[in-house]
């Protein structure tokens, strides 16, 4: 019975997140297609962060033991891409209206499409088609780095705008002593890109060349 009842929530937060992608995916060619990069944030802006903020439950799910996936290698990437969906372009609306929104919004769709479909495959069937498990495995080889570039890229070009409006700082003196410069951590967390971005790329190679060698024994 409990495994009956995980396998239907799985299914249906898969599901749910699935089609919270495919709009944003929908709205963003289509807003690209007519009014250009300058229109596509506006356009997938509330899908957008609703997709990307279900994915907080993922690490509950892995803080519980619902999936199998390390909260290590689920942690850092989602905490970036919220880092990105909140604390840049939803804080900083210079941004929104430069091309690597476009690329950003695109890569992660994509994967995300990918990915959900996948999960929820197996969740729904007990197991998913060859074809899903290969793009599963196979379509961070290019959506990866585009959504990684586009990140870095945003977080880099709204640094200038951080410092001019001194948005989410904290400065002394105040009653809790204590201080915090938005802009100082921001570039942190540039830096903890450069190290990050190639330790995850050789995780999700490794998993790929586990999940393939798996299909060719089938």
């Amino acid at each position: 019975m409990a495994a009956a009842l995980k396998r239907a929530y799985l299914s249906v937060y898969n599901w749910a997140v699935f089609f919270g992608w495919a709009q944003v995916l929908y709205y963003a060619v289509t807003a690209l297609l007519g009014a250009g990069h300058e229109g596509v944030y506006a356009a997938v802006e509330r899908p957008l962060q609703l997709a990307q903020t279900a994915a907080v439950l993922e690490i509950l799910h892995g803080l519980v033991g619902l999936v199998r996936s390390p909260v290590s290698a689920t942690l850092p990437q989602i905490g970036s891409r919220l880092f990105v969906t909140w604390g840049i372009l939803w804080s900083f609306p210079e941004v929104r209206t430069h091309i690597l929104v476009s690329s950003l919004v695109i890569s992660w769709s994509i994967t995300e499409i990918i990915r959900y479909s996948f999960f929820g495959t197996k969740e729904l069937f007990g197991s998913a088609p060859s074809w899903l498990l290969w793009l599963r495995y196979s379509s961070f080889l290019v959506m990866y780095p585009t959504g990684i570039s586009s990140e870095v890229g945003l977080i880099y070009i709204a640094l200038q705008f951080i410092k001019a409006s001194e948005k989410y700082c904290l400065r002394m003196p105040n009653k809790w002593n204590f201080s915090f410069d938005y802009l100082y951590a921001s570039i942190l967390a540039l830096v903890i890109y450069v190290p990050g971005s190639p330790h995850m790329y050789t995780y999700m190679l490794g998993q790929r060349k586990k999940a393939l060698s798996k299909l060719k024994t089938m």
